[in-house]
């Protein structure tokens, strides 16, 4: 049998909504998953030192959208470039632009919305398009934002080698040189990268529109980005539309959660198509007699975006992995391999560089923050994954846990500047938050955790939905719409 890969020109790219997404076979993009420098420049400062104070960080006195032109195809959609301070502190001099895109009048009757993808990785400009036709009844009030963030779209951070690897994919693991190459052709510039740069970023956007206020709308990493905004300007935000929860604080590097999720998802689809086997047990007899757990999860994880029911004849997924229990593995085989193989994905289109620079900075891991050394990391994953219980990510093996793409991304990446914490605050303007029960990219537990410390939380959990619920789901565009338009 002939199985389709991520490369070549049967294979489109995967929905990237992703803080944690992938490239599949015969997925259809959807939103939500700067040149290299020398490394001799001189380090502005020490990968344990914390970023500026903002009463001291260098930024653009009068921040304004220059260049308006029609975006390409959307000439109702108005193009501008934001330029910001390449390094906030000032040690690091230059400016990077910024495209942006809006769409309607700056008097819309219920104010402007900035809607955030994800990645980190992802640009935004590219799914003007999309947006307006998921949520048309809103954007006849709302005055649409978006923008290609730091790293991302036509300036993307290019890794060639970490690009062809692992493409979109969170859960795919590098090899530790391509990871290393990726940090030193960036330099002092991976410092940069964090989302709390992404935060000052959209101040500046905000101050260039000349709006007092606005609402946000995040999908998977676009999640982190907003709730981060929220919480350093509360009262810059109106409402807030949380979909596919990245939690705020960081954690879930080691996916324990969506391991273990992952059993109720198999036997829940599989009960749909009247199987009369068990999905999840014959998973567990193949990645403990077979060692490819990485590869399954990978499997599933981008399964649970493109076909969160996992009833597609074209991948037919739960009779590969019953086929491969009871000792027919070519099936199986043949769509690990598939959607881990190497990607053709641009960086204009998902950059795995500025995903790594990101993720590194910004996650809390087991070893500590980005500033920790790279000597000794390995020891303590290991000590973290073995205090894992097996039955939290049953039917995986724990040790799934620290070898997919996550911590090996972030692994060797040189100690860096971590990301600026946020303040410590509850959210307390209304706040939608949405989740696919089938989703094993951000796992319902993390929304469920997020909306039980949210005061004004509305939380909206769609059945049979995966990734990004309101692009792939009419439930979740409809919360949206419903909660936007209150």
């Amino acid at each position: 049998m002939t199985f389709l890969t991520r490369a070549g020109t049967t294979v489109a790219a995967a929905l990237t909504a992703v803080a944690c997404a992938g490239s599949a076979p015969g997925a259809t993009p959807t939103p939500y998953t700067s040149g290299p420098t020398p490394t001799s420049t001189p380090t502005p400062t020490s990968p344990t030192s914390t970023p500026a104070s903002a009463a001291s960080v260098a930024s653009v006195a009068a921040p304004e959208l220059t260049d308006p032109r029609p975006c390409p195809g959307q000439p109702d959609v108005t193009c501008a470039d934001l330029t910001v301070p390449l390094d906030r502190t000032g040690a690091v001099p230059g400016t990077l632009k910024l495209r942006t895109a809006v769409l309607g009048a700056a008097d819309a009757p219920k104010g402007t919305l900035l809607f955030l993808t994800g990645g980190p990785g992802q640009p935004g400009v590219p799914f003007v398009q999309r947006i307006r036709e998921r949520l048309p009844e809103a954007l006849a009030r709302y005055r649409l934002v978006m923008i290609d963030q730091r790293g991302t779209g036509e300036a993307a951070v290019d890794c060639p080698e970490l690009q062809r690897e692992v493409g979109s994919s969170d859960t795919v693991a590098p090899t530790a040189g391509a990871v290393t190459a990726c940090a030193e052709s960036l330099g002092v510039k991976r410092n940069l990268y964090t989302t709390a740069d992404n935060v000052a970023d959209l101040e500046d956007l905000r101050r260039a529109l000349g709006v007092g206020s606005w609402t946000l709308d995040g999908v998977s990493y676009g999640t982190f980005t907003a709730g981060r905004y929220a919480q350093t300007h509360p009262h810059r935000v109106r409402k807030l539309v949380l979909d596919s929860v990245v939690p705020l604080d960081g954690a879930g590097v080691l996916y324990e959660h969506s391991l273990g999720h992952s059993a109720q998802v198999l036997r829940t689809a599989c009960r749909e198509q009247a199987c009369d086997f068990d999905p999840a047990r014959d998973l567990a007899t193949v990645v403990r007699r077979d060692g490819n757990g990485v590869g399954v999860f990978n499997l599933l994880v981008i399964a649970s975006i493109i076909d969160p029911k996992l009833d597609n004849p074209r991948f037919g997924i739960l009779g590969a992995i019953h086929a491969s229990a009871s000792g027919d593995r070519a099936r199986l085989d043949g769509l690990v391999a598939g959607f881990s193989a190497p990607s053709e994905e641009q960086p204009s289109e998902f950059s795995s560089g500025l995903h790594a620079a990101t993720l590194c900075a910004d996650s809390r891991w087991p070893w500590g923050d980005a500033s920790a050394p790279v000597e000794g990391r390995e020891r303590v994953l290991k000590q973290a994954v073995q205090r894992i219980r097996p039955a939290a990510v049953w039917p995986f093996e724990r040790e799934t846990a620290g070898a997919q793409g996550i911590p090996r991304t972030c692994l060797p990446w040189p100690a860096s500047r971590p990301n600026q914490a946020a303040p410590r605050r509850t959210l307390t303007m209304p706040v939608l938050i949405l989740a696919g029960d089938r989703d094993l990219s951000t796992p319902v537990r993390w929304a469920r955790d997020l909306a039980a410390v949210t005061p004004r939380a509305e939380l909206v959990v769609l059945t049979g939905a995966g990734h990004s619920t309101q692009s792939r789901s009419d439930g979740g565009a409809r919360a949206v719409q419903k909660f936007l338009l209150r």
